[in-house]
């Protein structure tokens, strides 16, 4: 075994798209089997309460990326790019001459979500005063052929290789990858719709089925492979690295390809109970949801109801699958740093950017349902000298950026609002926060043509979750008494209540921005 390449440790993210907290052994799921994961979680700190600041892919991911809450950073919804110049904790590892490499899903602007979302009427409230093309760097178009978009700063990335595209559909640098190793076009770069090529697929949802690729090109594959070269070439250089690993599953299209379709069999699948709630005293949009079939939700990525027993079993095991096959690539991840000699010298972190109902009240998918399902999520943090532990305390997606600059020894930067978990990871403190602010918005358009609210905000504590939205309805559950969020206590417990609208008011005004705009020093953008 080598020595390690560096005294200053290096950085790797792992993180997963659409996972539960309950989608991973380490977590409690005894159906699942994800030895890898659960391997390197009993050597890391776990976060077993950790809760997203956003349910939907971009707005969680910029949070995690900035430290920041989604109005804040401005990303609030998956219509819109992080802007250019928005500081990140990559940036300031960057400027701490560590190599920046994302491999995999970015998601921190639009490309992939452009077509699907209700288009902008009108002029915006700002002038765009950035660089032409900037917001086009994760359109698909851009990698059909070998001449790809360089740049040498994406939000602090000095490297990046592209998947871009869920499901059987491939894209990006992660296309071009596959065909170099002689894989078929035809069966990549394919349509979101029963049209895509595959076998053995869901009678009951299209969004169920085995890609005809072999599962070498798969998105998992793609990340895992290029995430080991990358830490052998930089292991070789000898400086520190720091890398953003992001697998695009287990999101839908559930499309596990080669052995990994048939890991589970779909009668052997233990349904939420649950998923019978008839939300009579929940919010309007979510009984909405519920009526809507899979093969009737908008596009293909809209929230729906779970369709059936026999659909929700399918999508169980398929998705299941994805999981399974994602370990194995984390594994072979982490047997490359010990090869290397990098395992001890390596602050790595797992998470996911949120969750999935998955039959939870009768709901699927992501997106405006503000139950533990899409609002759960898994992570971990393993780092040099920190002993391993299962925490209880509250943490926030917001709180990666600042731990690992403190981890590292970074400066932070003005407008983080995530909360250190450094002091966790030292065995100083238990805890760092009391409770947790979720955001959740969506464009005016958007709001107006559908009966989603524009604005919901949810807190959670130790104890209960509270959520109220645009149109003054409210939720509130007792998260230990009543985990599946069963029993709603907004009228049966009024002091609760008050307490909880207290504290969200308290979030609210410390969440309030001073950051964006203030006096800073000029920096160039390529």
């Amino acid at each position: 075994m080598s020595k390690p390449s560096s005294q200053t440790p290096n950085v790797l993210v792992i993180i997963t798209d659409q996972q539960r907290a309950d989608h991973v052994g380490f977590m409690g799921n005894q159906t699942l089997s994800t030895p890898n994961l659960d391997g390197l979680a009993s050597q890391s700190v776990v976060f077993q309460n950790a809760w997203v600041s956003n349910p939907v892919c971009m707005p969680n991911r910029c949070s995690i990326l900035t430290g920041r809450m989604p109005t804040a950073h401005g990303v609030i919804f998956n219509d819109r790019s992080l802007e250019w110049n928005a500081n990140t904790f990559v940036r300031q590892f960057k400027e701490a001459n560590y190599s920046t490499t994302l491999i995999g899903k970015s998601h921190l602007q639009h490309g992939m979500s452009r077509n699907s979302m209700v288009p902008f009427r009108g002029k915006g409230a700002f002038q765009d005063l950035f660089p032409k093309g900037w917001d086009e760097i994760e359109n698909y178009e851009n990698y059909l052929d070998s001449d790809t978009l360089k740049t040498k700063d994406f939000y602090g990335f000095s490297e990046i290789e592209l998947a871009i595209d869920h499901g059987a559909r491939i894209s990006g640098h992660h296309l071009l990858w596959a065909l170099e190793k002689g894989a078929n076009k035809d069966e990549l770069l394919v349509e979101y719709d029963a049209r895509a090529p595959g076998t053995k697929r869901s009678q009951h949802w299209w969004q169920i089925y085995q890609p005809p690729y072999a599962d070498e090109y798969h998105s998992t594959s793609f990340v895992a492979e290029r995430t080991i070269d990358h830490i052998r070439s930089k292991s070789d250089e000898g400086n520190p690295w720091l890398i953003w690993s992001s697998f695009p599953d287990p999101h839908h299209p559930m499309t596990p390809p080669g052995k990994w379709f048939d890991r589970h069999k779909p009668q052997d699948m233990t349904l939420p109970k649950s998923r019978s709630d008839n939300l009579n005293d929940a919010p309007e949009h979510l009984r909405f949801f519920q009526g809507i079939h899979p093969k009737e939700q908008r596009e293909w990525v809209a929230p729906c109801g779970y369709g059936s027993d026999d659909l929700l079993r399918e999508a169980i095991a398929a998705t299941y699958g994805m999981i399974e096959m994602v370990d194995d690539g984390i594994g072979k991840i982490l047997k490359c740093l010990k090869e290397t000699g990098e395992l001890e010298n390596t602050i790595i972190v797992f998470t996911s950017d949120h969750g999935d109902m998955m039959g939870d009240h009768g709901l699927f998918l992501k997106g405006f349902m503000h139950y533990r399902g899409t609002l759960q999520v898994p992570l971990m943090i393993n780092a040099p000298g920190v002993a391993p532990e299962v925490n209880n305390a509250l943490a926030s997606s917001i709180d990666i950026c600042p731990t690992l600059l403190e981890l590292a020894g970074i400066p932070f930067y003005e407008g983080i609002q995530g909360k250190s978990l450094h002091s966790i990871l030292a065995g100083k403190q238990k805890t760092v926060r009391d409770c947790i602010l979720v955001e959740d918005d969506i464009a005016t358009i958007t709001a107006k043509l559908t009966p989603i609210p524009s604005k919901t905000r949810t807190i959670i504590t130790t104890n209960h979750r509270y959520s109220r939205n645009s149109k003054a309805e409210e939720q509130l559950f007792n998260l230990i008494d009543d985990p599946e969020e069963m029993t709603d206590l907004k009228s049966k417990k009024p002091e609760t209540k008050s307490m909880m609208v207290e504290q969200m008011m308290d979030m609210l005004i410390d969440a309030d921005d001073a950051a964006r705009g203030a006096p800073t020093t000029s920096a160039r953008i390529a």
